[in-house]
């Protein structure tokens, strides 16, 4: 029998099962898939639960076997989305873009960096930005700040034939909802997160004038802003662990029966 995972604790992407019937399910110490079928040959669910599970629940197990998180994905609310991060974090991409305009419509793409699966890789328009599409075509999973309002309707003007990860967690919003609101250099200076070393006070304006400087001819404005777009995408990763963390920590998983394992999330950085 597979161990307990998050995801296998996830029953919200099953027919007729909302929040309030899966925090009941848990309470009830009902904590995967498995224990939900037992639960449904012993007739303890409520019919809006029973109907089609057994073939629902095979349908997961089929998904998740062949790493199938697109799957999962159409099926979760957005809102638990990043329940999906611990069975494919190494399939996530972490992207950033940085721009010469706020609008797409009278700016250009100028650096995007794209990290993920062991790899950083940056992007820089009139030199290689245009393999940016297929190489993101290789993860199911996308994570930005704030990209759901800014860097995906980008991208999309920029490549009218982009078509972005299937699965994409905004940290923005993921982020208010434990309390941490504003940018994400305010966000990064809330709970402590460094990682800026060599392009500490450059901002988005910082960024547009660097790119200007490149076109004029300075390498070095280009390894700067590369440096700052780095910075920005590489710390998307310790805020979504921290936010699963926490958020994991917050579900109704608790179980009382000394012969149940907790949930075997993977384990994630320190915090």
């Amino acid at each position: 029998m597979a161990e307990p995972t998050l995801l296998r604790a996830t029953f919200v992407h099953l027919p007729g099962i909302g929040p309030a019937t899966e925090a009941e399910l848990w309470h009830r110490g009902v904590r995967d898939w498995n224990e939900l079928l037992a639960a449904h040959a012993s007739g303890e669910l409520p019919p809006r639960a029973a109907a089609g599970l057994p073939s629902a629940i095979a349908a997961s197990e089929r998904a998740l076997a062949e790493g199938d998180a697109p799957w999962f994905g159409r099926r979760l609310p957005d809102r638990e989305l990043w329940r999906l991060y611990p069975e494919f974090r190494r399939r996530t991409a972490f992207l950033d873009i940085e721009t010469t305009s706020l609008s797409p419509y009278e700016g250009i793409v100028t650096v995007v960096t794209v990290h993920g699966g062991g790899a950083t890789r940056t992007f820089v328009a009139d030199d290689n930005l245009e393999e940016l599409p297929a190489y993101l075509r290789t993860y199911p999973l996308l994570v930005t700040f704030n990209g759901s309002r800014f860097d995906v309707p980008f991208l999309e003007t920029t490549f009218p034939r982009f078509v972005a990860p299937p699965v994409h967690i905004d940290l923005r919003f993921l982020l208010y909802r434990l309390g941490l609101a504003g940018g994400l250099k305010r966000i990064e200076a809330t709970v402590g997160l460094g990682g800026r070393a060599g392009v500490e006070g450059i901002d988005g304006r910082a960024a547009v004038a660097l790119w200007h400087e490149y076109r004029r001819g300075s390498s070095a404005a280009l390894d700067r802003l590369v440096r700052y777009n780095r910075a920005d995408t590489r710390n998307l990763e310790p805020l979504l662990e921290l936010a699963v963390r926490e958020l994991v920590r917050r579900l109704p998983l608790a179980d009382d029966r000394p012969d149940a394992p907790p949930p075997n999330l993977p384990a994630l950085a320190p915090g």
